[in-house]
């Protein structure tokens, strides 16, 4: 495993997993990431259960994971099971799907992005190294329809964020959405991590939010609706 961790740093090239079910499929898209210089794909698989498999024998960064794996919806299911056994695991949802309908689903999920297999080359490396970084990745249209539907508070009323949330809640909300982990946020507010968490538990609940994902995302439009400065 040392010498797993020098090579990768000499690399510095990200190790990427693909995942799909289909062979012409798989092979275009490791193809696609291997011309990138930062990327490189150390494991293909065609089931969720060898993709697993892989997971636990080599050094993954990112999942590149197929929604319709074995003709339905698999790709979600092991996306769940990849967040449980592997938290801080980024997965790319690939899909041939309306992304207007499986974009949040694939969140709720605990996909860190989504995107359509229709899309470029380009547009799926930028994607990659969106989540490599720590981001959030859904198409322009998928996220302002996303943002739409986290504005409305759980309670089902035409109350504005500010009004749902409480000062502290908005204080941890914004600063989530400035780029701040957890730790940075219990250090600038002089509190425990577990309140944080807290905290962020009780945002989630009251403005129906799901996942990581889709609060990263949602706190990330709000605070630049507030033109609040991000965090660099």
């Amino acid at each position: 495993m040392a010498k797993k961790r020098v090579t990768k740093e000499k690399s510095k090239k990200s190790s990427i997993l693909v995942v799909d079910d289909h062979p012409i499929v798989r092979y275009g898209v490791a193809r696609v990431i291997s011309q990138d210089p930062e990327l490189t794909v150390i494991g293909e698989a065609e089931s969720p259960d060898e993709a697993l498999v892989c997971l636990k024998k080599k050094d993954i960064d990112l999942a590149v994971v197929d929604i319709s794996l074995e003709g339905v919806l698999d790709g979600l299911t092991l996306t769940k099971t990849i967040r449980n056994d592997y938290p801080n695991l980024p997965v790319l949802i690939l899909s041939m799907h309306d992304e207007m309908t499986y974009a949040q689903k694939a969140l709720s999920s605990g996909a860190n992005g989504y995107i359509m297999k229709e899309e470029s080359s380009e547009k799926l490396i930028t994607a990659i190294k969106t989540l490599l970084k720590g981001d959030v990745y859904v198409s322009e249209p998928v996220k302002q329809q996303m943002i739409n539907s986290f504005s409305k508070p759980k309670d089902n009323t035409d109350r504005s964020i500010i009004e749902v949330l409480s000062e502290r809640e908005c204080q941890v909300f914004a600063l989530i959405g400035t780029g701040h982990t957890t730790r940075s946020i219990a250090d600038k507010l002089h509190v425990s991590v577990k309140t944080v968490e807290t905290h962020r538990s009780r945002i989630k609940f009251k403005l129906n939010i799901s996942s990581t994902p889709e609060l990263v995302l949602a706190a990330a439009a709000w605070a630049k609706d507030q033109r609040i400065a991000p965090v660099y």
